[in-house]
């Protein structure tokens, strides 16, 4: 059994170790623009390290990484000292650290009767920036550097149309105003759209784009690279007007022509901090620059200069994290899972992480093509990103942590699930098992065919498909409503209750309109929207499957790739043999837009219908 000494040497040597990690890291994004790991993962290291610190201050060293604000780039800029040193902030990564520093606060100022409130920013993913003018005149840009010396950019940011060159009205004679530039989510997306055109490679994230596109040294490419710029804070003021809190230091610099970011609001109460803080979670994705988080910042400026700073930030505000939408995780192992239209997509199978709001345990590498381009391998340390409902997928491998002698990973050539041969279909990215039979295919389809979206029936889980394939209940979607349920009811886990309720939403499942049918068969290119368009069209089946193909594209919002699938899946044997199948066993919709003109005869045209008896559930009217 360990003891005390053994934990301690080893925490200690973790330390060192750390001390070596985060100062590579930091050194990859703060000077060189290439970061290998998300923010979060870094993050993590360096509260880590801090901890570590605090366990064992006579290892602690007022030079250690953690402390660090930020980094002189690889650059010939010339060097810019700040008056004012640009500081970092302090993180909370969840409500109750944010609740814990929200205590701080109120302990350090004590019973001194202050009554404050609270103003709560966006956090952007960019590069932090200082900004001086004399007399309204923008004279010298810099970068944030290592907060006490930057880079000169001012050539570059001279470039930045959202810069104003000369303020507004009535101007200080010196003001430096600090912010960040970044780069907006359509204009990394049409500056990489450009790039692939002329065959050059794209950029991977806009955080680092912004950063490397503004130490350019020619002050032409940071020009084309389309950046932005958000104002936040005044560093230093000299002759200029008494402001006495932070909400009115944003509208005097709006005032000026610089551009603030209108979502910043102020907060009587801390509770409303937090209603703040999980709204932004929800509409991160809404907007069109990147954000990591939320800053909270006590507005007034005397009680902000009565809490005073560290060394490296300020006690008077919090950055507080949003969910990380990129980890890294140990990279297992990657199969290729088979879709119902027979897709072979490869999926990494991880060490499980937290990641964009849940824990992930697989993501998807897309295709062959994908999979060979990132180059990742079983036994990797990779990049995972989720963002919001989108499925989580691998960005990279982190090439530094690699093992050695680790081997490529090959797509393979057999289907994993029925052993045919792989095909590779011209000018396609994809790779298609063309087995009809193929096991995964069918229970794709079958789950397809029962999904919420299509025929919704309820019992018709991924657990129940594969079980029923498996003991072979079923083959095809028609089988569905012909199911022997005395087998079902032999089967583990199946009761009376449990068999009743699968034959009742079967049952149901037959009531679904035409629209939910013609989407749950699958028929190539045909997505809910274009089913319901065919459904309110064509009214039934055989209206449809009659139909020529010019017929079929003359419905709005139907091309000829559409009208042609349709037709061409409708004219083979097999689906016009499942068609009949359903038919017999009830499943025959009709689309109710139709039914007095095109299905049913005219014999009741103009005629009184009376109704007599009950009906078990409905009132008279």
């Amino acid at each position: 059994m360990a003891t005390k000494d053994t934990d301690n040497e080893r925490l200690i040597a973790r330390l060192v170790e750390l001390r070596e990690i985060v100062a590579y890291h930091f050194r990859r994004y703060h000077a060189d623009n290439a970061s290998e790991i998300p923010d979060a993962d870094y993050d993590l290291l360096v509260t880590e390290l801090r901890s570590l610190e605090e366990k064992f201050p006579n290892h602690a060293s007022s030079s250690s990484p953690a402390n660090w604000v930020g980094a002189l780039g690889k650059t010939t800029f010339d060097e810019v000292e700040h008056r004012i040193p640009m500081q970092s902030l302090d993180n909370a990564f969840d409500l109750k650290e944010l609740r814990s520093w929200h205590e701080r606060v109120e302990r350090r100022l004590g019973d001194g009767g202050f009554v404050f409130t609270w103003t709560c920013e966006l956090k952007f993913d960019g590069l932090a920036v200082s900004l001086h003018y004399e007399k309204g005149l923008l004279v010298q840009a810099a970068t944030r550097g290592d907060g006490k010396i930057g880079e000169d950019v001012t050539a570059n940011v001279l470039t930045i149309k959202d810069i104003p060159k000369i303020l507004n009205g009535d101007v200080p004679d010196s003001l430096e105003v600090r912010g960040e530039v970044y780069l907006g989510l359509t204009a990394f997306a049409d500056l990489n759209t450009v790039r692939k055109k002329v065959g050059q490679p794209t950029f991977a994230n806009p955080r680092n784009t912004a950063a490397g596109s503004l130490r350019q040294k020619d002050s032409m490419i940071t020009a084309n690279r389309n950046l932005s710029f958000w104002a936040y804070q005044i560093g230093e003021i000299i002759d200029g007007p008494k402001l006495t809190s932070h909400c009115e230091t944003l509208l005097w610099l709006r005032d000026l022509g610089l551009p603030v970011n209108d979502r910043f609001e102020n907060f009587e109460d801390f509770e409303s901090v937090e209603k703040y803080v999980t709204t932004v979670e929800r509409i991160r994705h809404d907007l069109d620059y990147e954000i990591d988080g939320v800053v909270i910042k006590i507005d007034d400026l005397g009680i902000q200069q009565k809490l005073g700073s560290t060394t490296r930030a300020p006690r008077w505000a919090l950055a507080y994290k949003l969910p990380p939408e990129e980890r890294t995780a140990r990279l297992i192992d990657i199969e290729v899972s088979i879709g119902p239209g027979g897709q072979a997509t490869p999926f990494a199978r991880l060490e499980p992480v937290f990641v964009g709001g849940s824990t992930v345990s697989t993501a998807t590498l897309h295709n062959a093509d994908q999979a060979a381009i990132k180059d990742v391998r079983p036994g990797d340390l990779v990049i995972v990103r989720k963002a919001g409902d989108v499925i989580p997928e691998i960005v990279a491998p982190v090439l530094s942590e690699r093992p050695k002698n680790l081997a490529p990973w090959l797509f393979p050539s057999e289907c994993p699930s029925c052993g045919n041969r792989l095909i590779r279909l011209k000018e396609e990215a994809a790779t298609f098992c063309v087995n009809y039979q193929c096991p995964q295919q069918i229970r794709g389809r079958i789950k397809h065919f029962a999904s919420r979206t299509a025929m919704d029936i309820e019992g018709f889980g991924e657990q129940r498909v594969d079980l029923f394939v498996t003991e072979g209940l079923l083959n095809d979607v028609a089988d569905i409503f012909s199911l022997d349920f005395d087998n079902i009811m032999a089967l583990e886990g199946f009761g009376e209750l449990s068999v009743a309720n699968l034959r009742s939403a079967i049952s149901l499942a037959k009531t679904r309109p035409l629209g939910r049918l013609l989407f749950a068969l699958r028929i190539p290119h045909v997505g809910s929207r274009v089913a319901d368009l065919l459904a309110e069209r064509f009214g039934n089946l055989d209206q449809l499957m009659s139909a020529e193909i010019s017929n079929i594209e003359s419905v709005e919002g139907v091309g000829s790739v559409i009208a042609t699938s349709v037709s061409d899946w409708f004219s083979e044997e097999r689906n016009q043999t499942l068609i009949t199948r359903l038919r017999v066993a009830g499943v025959d919709p009709i689309d109710e837009s139709i039914l007095d003109t095109e299905v049913l005869p005219q014999t009741l045209t103009g005629m009184a219908v009376v109704v007599t008896g009950s009906l078990d559930g409905f009132s008279r009217e």
